[in-house]
């Protein structure tokens, strides 16, 4: 059996999230405070017990709080729900299980539901004790709201409870049939095992803080995983004669996990190797103390493990809590949950870039060493990360991103706060087919496509407010100093810039608006013969078309007189989530001469928005203008056209310069329409909602 879906509701930024599990490894990704931890925080709450604050309700909730009185005692008090819903096959052994358990299930079914919800006992006496604590005044006003008093020590967990039912899902409804508590937690827990390695472990570098992590580690996995000598007077007297004995003891029952330890690359072929050896007293035998040392085999020289690496220990770490919570699990005698998902938040901290690619991998070898022959004792793997290298290492479709969004509560209607999020699953993302040079791509092949150019980049467009989709290298060098000359306020947002051609920005399209991540185009004209379209003309040219087949995708035109003409309103497109500039006719003042210049490419358009710096060679850039203005458009068009100049060498020397230039105006368009998009940006951090 494995856990297929979780459906929560009011639980922190999760106003309401459908969230589908993988049966192997799940990735959540997004940027900081998304969810992602917050969705963990709710299995934690609900599994495991762990104590619910008024703060874990969502910022709808707390409002709907707040604005509760006495004289709505019968009114309907928020409640956090979590459904979770269970994959079976009617084959295995689980499914009989699965059916002792939910005896009110129909005789035919491929999944099982469970839903927690934490409501409150008692309305009435919870109205009596906030009425108590804050009585009306004078004035008939309370000084505090049911918030506050339910945020008070002890208030919130005194007056609510969680409770239990199953579910039976009969096309589009669900029917819940309650449980008792006490049935309900033993059914759950009968279902499902939760385990959790989190992201603060408390491996730094202070030495207080780092002496003995990993002993305890590998001391704790001892204890409860494998077999220990008889505690008693013969064993009391190997220990005290000679610690050898169970220095050897340790090193046949963790031979095989540190022989996959060493499989993870750490530590490497030059690296001093992995030895346990007993630090045991007679006294403490029951503690199960250890040290974890670093042998050099060839001197014989031994460290103790604050002698090592964050990254080297780190890893060591999270290997021996997975295979501890998979054997715990496993070696369950007595109503053995069916299935069983480890949750890892954000692995990559202390690891460099291979190890974090490698990461998944290692840890289902990990796994593996686990001495089942049933298949079904497989846990699943859920792991939060920022980390680019980790995405690279997983199935596209594996991934759910976390996208910040407004709240669906009584808000007004100009809030700036993304205090909500909302789940996206990249297996339901589809892309439409696309025509490249006349030829169709469909929707597999488009996707193919994607996930190449995701995967060759290390895209960090996942953890992005916004992507801006540029031409190539040119634009790759000279768009950060141009942010920093024009819009500066966008150096403190996260921005993505995607290297696409101007063949290709239309097919990320689909992708970036099934994120909801809104996106700048930043691209060419690239003015063609309308006889030869292979054959590059001066922008102004009577009839010229573009060649640029997102261009003509986006607008559904190709003359170049025609873009011209649209309204700057039209540049903004798919609900104002993406802006796509290209190069306007620009006009310029040079010598004594007024011109209109309309370049086809950034380095045409630069030299013309610049000319005067070009001319008086403050700007160097292997141009030389000619004397008579007339002649200007042509000599720069097909200097640049030409095989000898240098895209990069030019966007280089732009950079060096420390003349003050200027940024041509159809990118200062661009970014001026992103600065406004994102204008909320600065209002994200959800001071209720909380959580990532």
């Amino acid at each position: 059996m494995k856990l297929k879906n979780a459906c929560l509701k009011n639980f922190r930024r999760l106003e309401n999230i459908d969230l589908d599990f993988e049966a192997s490894e799940t990735i959540f990704v997004g940027p900081n405070n998304s969810g992602k931890t917050s969705i963990v925080a709710a299995f934690r709450s609900f599994l495991e017990n762990r104590t619910f604050k008024i703060h874990d309700f969502s910022v709808g909730s707390i409002a709907d709080f707040d604005e509760l009185n006495v004289d709505d005692a019968e009114a309907k008090l928020p409640t956090i729900e979590l459904d979770l819903w269970f994959s079976i096959d009617p084959a295995s052994i689980a499914f009989g299980r699965a059916f002792s358990l939910l005896p009110n299930l129909s005789d035919e079914f491929d999944e099982v539901g469970m839903r927690c919800t934490l409501c409150v006992k008692d309305p009435m006496k919870l109205w009596q004790e906030y009425s108590a604590t804050f009585p009306v005044d004078e004035g008939g006003v309370r000084k505090k709201s049911l918030g506050h008093f339910l945020g008070l020590e002890r208030n919130l967990a005194n007056n609510f409870h969680v409770t239990y039912a199953s579910l039976e899902r009969n096309g589009d409804e669900v029917k819940a049939l309650p449980l008792e508590a006490t049935e309900g937690k033993r059914i759950l827990k009968s279902l499902i095992r939760v385990d959790f390695i989190d992201a603060q472990r408390n491996i730094d570098d202070e030495e207080i803080g780092r002496s003995n992590k990993l002993s305890s580690a590998f001391a704790s996995f001892y204890r409860h995983n494998l077999d220990q000598p008889e505690i008693n007077e013969e064993a009391v007297q190997v220990i005290d004669e000679n610690n050898d004995r169970l220095t050897e003891h340790y090193e046949k029952h963790f031979s095989g996990l540190i022989t996959v330890i060493k499989g993870l690359g750490v530590p490497t072929v030059h690296d001093r190797e992995l030895r346990l050896v007993s630090a045991l007293s007679s006294e403490i035998v029951l503690e199960g103390s250890t040290d974890l040392l670093y042998v050099d085999a060839g001197l014989g020289h031994e460290l103790p493990e604050a002698y090592n690496g964050l990254g080297f220990k780190h890893l060591i770490y999270m290997a021996v809590r997975i295979s501890h919570y998979h054997l715990q699990w496993m070696n369950t005698e007595k109503d053995r949950p069916l299935c069983q998902v480890i949750f890892i938040e954000e692995p990559e901290a202390h690891l460099h870039a291979q190890v974090q690619q490698t990461f998944i991998s290692n840890m289902w070898n990990i796994l593996k060493t686990a001495a089942s022959e049933e298949d079904s004792l497989v846990p699943q793997l859920a792991v939060t990360t920022h980390s680019s290298h980790i995405l690279d290492a997983v199935e596209f479709g594996k991934v759910r991103y976390f996208q910040r969004c407004k709240s669906e509560a009584k808000e007004a209607d100009d809030t700036v706060i993304l205090n909500a999020s909302q789940v996206h699953n990249l297996r339901k993302f589809q892309p439409e087919p696309v025509e490249i040079e006349g030829e169709e791509i469909d929707p597999a092949e488009a996707l193919k496509f994607l996930v190449k150019y995701l995967r060759l980049t290390h895209c960090d467009l996942f953890f992005a407010d916004a992507a801006i989709l540029i031409e190539g290298a040119a634009e790759k060098l000279l768009l950060p100093k141009m942010i920093e000359k024009h819009a500066p306020a966008l150096s403190s947002k996260y921005i993505s810039v995607l290297e696409v051609g101007g063949a290709y920005s239309h097919r990320f399209a689909g992708l970036l608006e099934f994120l909801h991540i809104p996106y700048l185009v930043l691209t060419d004209i690239d003015s063609v013969d309308p006889a030869n379209n292979r054959r590059a003309c001066r922008a102004d040219q009577d009839g010229a078309v573009t060649s640029n087949a997102s261009l003509v995708k986006f607008f559904g035109m190709s003359r170049i007189g025609e873009l011209v003409a649209i309204d700057p309103a039209i540049r903004s497109q798919a609900d104002n989530s993406r802006f796509v500039s290209f190069q306007m006719p620009v006009s310029i003042k040079y010598e004594d001469d007024e011109m209109e210049l309309h370049g086809r490419t950034l380095e045409e358009t630069f030299i013309y928005e610049n000319l005067t710096l070009v001319k008086s060679s403050k700007l160097q850039l292997d141009i030389t203008l000619p004397e008579n203005p007339g002649e200007v458009f042509e000599e720069v068009f097909n200097r640049v056209k030409s095989s000898s100049f240098k895209k990069t060498e030019f966007a280089l020397d732009i950079i060096s310069s420390s003349v003050d230039w200027n940024v041509p105006k159809y990118i200062c368009d661009g970014l001026n329409w992103l600065i406004g998009r994102l204008g909320d940006v600065d209002g994200q951090i959800d001071s209720l909602g909380g959580g990532q």
